[in-house]
């Protein structure tokens, strides 16, 4: 009546998910280098002399988040 129907369900379980340490371990070097590579992104333009010439766009686009990292400008 209520119960659920427990063969047709099981068909449907997702896949288990791997936890190995490697693959964990991998993820993890991954995800830092991006962080890194976007923190020095944010703050490789000072402002003051622009490392882009003449163009400020990207020091403006990353303006704000650079004052809430921390970094100086101007």
């Amino acid at each position: 009546m209520t119960t659920p129907d427990t063969h047709r369900t099981s068909a449907f379980r997702a896949p288990a998910i791997d936890f190995s340490a490697t693959k964990a371990a991998a993820w993890l070097a991954l995800t830092a280098f991006f962080a890194l590579l976007a923190l020095y992104f944010v703050g490789f333009d000072q402002g003051a002399t622009s490392v882009f010439g003449n163009n400020t766009v990207v020091h403006e686009f990353v303006h704000d988040a650079r004052h809430l990292l921390g970094f100086p400008c101007h």
